[in-house]
């Protein structure tokens, strides 16, 4: 597909049809499907020239894709027929409907889709952002990280391993788990496993949020021999010391670890500038913006829409969720276009693709009420299966990049 780019330095004016900020997987699966449906006078706002499938790190970090598999050109990805404005959004006047984007211009609207993802607060837990990327330390929430991971793990023989979870909503929940399973099969493999202390650290009262899929996850960790502390996250590292602290909140107590491998994940939130904007939901710590969780509209300004990660809803924030919000936003997007109420409604529907082994996993499908909802309803999926993870290594890439933003899924 070809987009219409607009060169970064040529003046940016006028009104358009519909803005979507973000060109990431939620706006441009909502674009292309505005333009499947006839929409014109689409305008995608993103600076990045670079478009990142994001699901496919926690196998780089685990030693199974390449990390080049996982990048495409963001042209390459923009809908036929949408104006892509390469300049980044600083905020946003819902009243007067208009973006201000870097350099100073600004742009009018009469439809706002906010699809523009979470930021990584590195500096959420003291030291951290001084030590990732070096001091044993690594994560694969960043591109350039994920490959270190996967260093890491392949050169550690002995010691102790850590793999921290953060507190607050962050994408790919099962992402920070996932790691340390891969890596603990990569050393029981190896036969150095009985040589290495595995730690999780897990902020929830149980290791996965729908009680039967955690249930099959504490026999995996139970099976490496991981140390789960529940309840429980990491407050500060020093990277020179190669100590971190991980705090109890079940007794109030914290505790210094020494570690060889610290697989951190950051905090995250939505950006800045859109924690700043009238759009954020007062109710959200991290600055989410507020959206009905049935139809995402935002419930103050009829015309704008939340998807993807920086909505403020009460499921995981994952791709499968995108995939199921993106109908959802577009189709509600054209009733309130053409003077109706939107008709269209989300049911909290996410998945998260456990993977328990460097040949298994889990297929976790649920929705706003944790009740199961699989896709595959003749597949046992709370049975670790190398189907499933072939699924997700060989699949669901493609599946993404030809059919989820194309607007076809």
């Amino acid at each position: 597909m070809a987009a219409t780019p607009s060169p970064s330095d040529a003046p940016i004016s006028g009104r358009h049809r519909v803005a979507v900020v973000g060109g990431g997987s939620a706006g441009i699966s909502v674009a292309a499907r505005l333009r499947r449906a006839g929409v014109t006078d689409i305008t995608l706002i993103e600076p990045s020239d670079t478009h990142w499938y994001q699901p496919l790190w926690t196998l780089v970090g685990g030693g199974q894709a390449p990390l080049r598999s996982s990048r495409r050109p963001e042209g390459s990805v923009i809908p036929d027929g949408v104006r892509w404005i390469r300049r980044r959004a600083l905020a946003v006047d819902a009243g007067a409907r208009t973006v201000t984007l870097s350099g100073g211009d600004e742009i009018t609207y009469d439809h706002l889709v906010m699809a523009p993802g979470l930021q990584l607060d590195w500096g959420g837990v003291p030291g951290l952002a001084e030590a990732v990327g070096h001091d044993r330390v690594s994560s694969n929430y960043a591109p350039e990280y994920a490959p270190r991971t996967w260093e890491l793990i392949r050169a550690m023989r002995s010691g102790t391993a850590v793999f921290t979870h953060p507190a607050g909503p962050l994408k790919c929940g099962g992402a920070p788990q996932k790691i340390a399973y891969l890596a603990a099969d990569h050393w029981r493999r190896q036969k150095v496993l009985d040589r290495i202390r595995v730690i999780l650290v897990i902020p929830d009262p149980a290791l996965f949020k729908v009680p039967a899929w955690s249930q099959v996850l504490e026999k995996v960790a139970t099976r490496y021999g991981i140390e789960v502390r529940l309840r429980s996250e990491m407050t500060s590292v020093d990277g020179d010391r190669r100590e971190l602290t991980i705090a109890d909140h079940t007794n109030g107590t914290k505790e210094t670890v020494s570690y060889d491998l610290l697989h951190a994940v950051p905090p995250q939130s939505a950006p800045d500038w859109v924690k700043a904007s009238p759009l954020a939901d007062p109710a959200s710590p991290q600055g989410f913006i507020a959206a009905d969780r049935h139809t995402l509209q935002h419930p103050h300004h009829d015309n704008v829409f939340a998807v993807g990660d920086v909505a403020n809803l009460p499921t995981s924030k994952t791709g499968a969720a995108v995939r199921k919000q993106a109908p959802v936003a577009a189709g509600n997007l054209l009733d309130v276009m053409d003077g109706r109420s939107p008709s269209h409604r989300y049911d909290g529907y996410t998945s998260c693709p456990l993977v328990t082994a460097r040949d298994r996993m889990l297929l976790a499908e649920f929705d706003y009420d944790l009740r199961p909802t699989p896709t595959f309803p003749l597949i046992d999926t709370f049975k670790e299966r190398r189907d499933m993870w072939v699924f997700k290594r060989y699949a669901l890439p493609p599946v993404y990049w030809h059919g989820m933003l194309t607007g076809r899924l």
